[in-house]
C-alpha cells in the first residue's frame, strides 16, 4: 500500500521553515514549552526498552484523569495521537469495510481508511448548522458492513464541541450493527462548554484517543494514547504497536508523566490564555465584514470562511498573506474543503502575534479582493 503525503503535513510551518513566518496562526496547539519550563531532571533515567504498553505511572495518571472507572490496563501509550489513530485503523479495518468519518477532519482519519481499501463515507459538517453533527444523516449512512464511525470533539478545524447526549446517540446508532466508535479527544482538556464523558468510559465498542501535544504544548515528546475498556481491543492495538516500534521512548514517557502530574496548574494557565485569545478573535471577527464563522466551543482553533457574496482570488490572498505579511494559516484544502475557508490557531501565538496576524489577514483579503 502507498500513502500519499498529506498537504497539512507537507505545507506545515515546520516543513516550510519557521524563519519565513512572522505571524504563525497555523499551529493547532498552545505555545510550545521548553525542557527548562518543565524543570524535569532525567540524569538517573535508564535508557532501556520500556513497558510495551507504556510507562505504568503515565498510564495510571491518564486513567485517573479520564475517569469513568478506566484502569491503567485500559490505556496504551502511542507516539502521539497520530500514531494512535493509525493503530486503530490498521487494527480494525480491512479492504471492503465501511467507515463513516466526519469532514472536515485531520487528514489521517480519512486518508488511512482509504489507503486500506475501505469504503469511506464522509459525514460533511454544514457551516449553516454551525458544524453541528447531523445525527439523522449519520443514521442514514450506517450499513451492515460499517465497522468504524470516526468523530472528533472538540473538533479540528472548527473547534465545535459535541455534547454528551449526542455522543450517547452516536453509540446507540453504532452498537446494534457492531460498529466501533472512535473519538479523537485530543482537545478535550480545552473546553469552553460542559465536556461529554470520554467515549471509552461509555461503551466497550468505543475508543478514545488523546494526546499531550495540543493542550500541554509538548508536541516534541510525541506522547498520545488509546483508551478502551475492551481487553480484546487493547490486545489488538498492542500487537500493532509492537509491529511498528515495540515500545515508546522512555525519555518521552518520563517527561509526559512529569507534565501530567502538574496538569491542573498548567491547564488553568493555558485555558485562561485561550479564553483571552478567543475573545480577541471574536472581536476581530465582529469587525471583519468579509468573513463569517461558527464560534468554537473548545480547542484552540476556528474555521472562518469568506462570506458567499465576497468575490476574491483565493490564490492571491494566500500569496499576499505569506509573501508580503509573513502570516501563515491553515487553508481549507488541508481538510478537503474549499480554500475560501481557513483554520486559525489562536492558542499558539502571543497576544501581539495574534493581533498582528489577524490584521494581516484583513489586509490580505482586501489586497486580493
Amino acid at each position: 500500500m502507498h500513502f500519499p503525503r498529506m498537504p497539512i503535513e507537507a505545507e506545515s510551518p515546520e516543513q516550510r521553515s519557521y524563519d519565513r513566518v512572522r505571524f504563525n496562526l497555523a499551529e493547532s496547539s498552545v505555545r510550545d514549552r521548553s525542557l527548562g519550563d518543565l524543570g524535569v531532571e532525567l540524569s538517573a533515567l535508564t535508557l532501556c526498552y520500556g513497558d510495551h504498553r507504556g510507562d505504568p505511572t503515565l498510564r495510571s495518571l491518564i486513567a485517573a484523569r479520564t475517569g469513568g472507572g478506566l484502569t491503567p490496563d485500559d490505556v496504551l501509550i502511542t507516539a502521539g495521537a497520530s500514531a494512535a489513530l493509525f493503530i486503530v485503523a490498521i487494527s480494525l479495518l480491512q479492504p471492503g469495510d465501511h467507515v463513516v468519518v466526519e469532514r472536515p477532519n485531520y487528514a489521517t482519519n480519512i486518508v488511512t481508511p482509504r489507503v486500506l481499501g475501505c469504503a469511506v463515507d464522509c459525514l460533511d459538517l454544514d457551516f449553516d448548522r454551525g458544524f453541528a453533527l447531523d445525527l439523522d444523516a449519520l443514521a442514514g449512512m450506517i450499513r451492515p458492513e460499517t465497522r468504524l464511525i470516526s468523530l472528533t470533539t472538540p473538533h479540528n478545524p472548527t473547534g465545535v464541541a459535541l455534547d454528551a447526549e449526542s455522543l450517547l446517540q452516536v453509540i446507540a446508532l453504532a452498537e446494534p450493527g457492531g460498529a466501533h466508535v472512535l473519538v479523537d479527544e485530543t482537545y478535550r482538556e480545552m473546553s469552553f462548554t460542559p465536556k461529554p464523558p470520554p467515549v471509552a468510559t461509555v461503551s466497550d465498542r468505543a475508543i478514545s484517543v488523546g494526546s499531550l501535544s495540543k493542550s500541554f504544548g509538548v508536541p516534541g515528546i510525541r506522547v498520545g494514547w488509546i483508551a478502551s475498556r475492551s481487553p480484546s481491543l487493547m490486545h489488538r492495538f498492542l500487537c500493532a504497536k509492537e509491529q511498528i516500534g515495540i515500545c515508546g521512548s522512555v525519555v518521552d514517557e518520563a517527561i509526559a508523566a512529569h507534565a501530567l502530574a502538574r496538569a491542573d496548574a498548567w491547564l488553568a494557565q493555558s485555558n485562561e490564555r485561550l479564553r483571552a485569545a478567543l475573545a480577541r478573535v471574536a472581536a476581530w471577527m465582529a469587525g471583519e465584514a468579509m468573513l463569517e464563522w461558527a464560534p468554537p466551543g473548545g480547542g484552540c482553533v476556528c474555521f472562518p470562511r469568506l462570506r458567499p457574496e465576497v468575490s476574491i482570488d483565493t490564490d492571491a490572498f494566500y500569496r499576499v498573506l505569506d509573501d508580503e505579511h509573513g502570516t501563515f494559516v491553515g487553508p481549507g484544502h488541508w481538510f478537503e474543503q474549499s480554500d475560501r475557508s481557513f483554520r486559525i490557531g489562536y492558542g499558539w501565538p502571543t497576544p501581539a502575534e495574534l493581533d498582528g496576524g489577524l490584521d494581516a489577514i484583513s489586509q490580505a483579503l482586501r489586497a486580493a479582493g
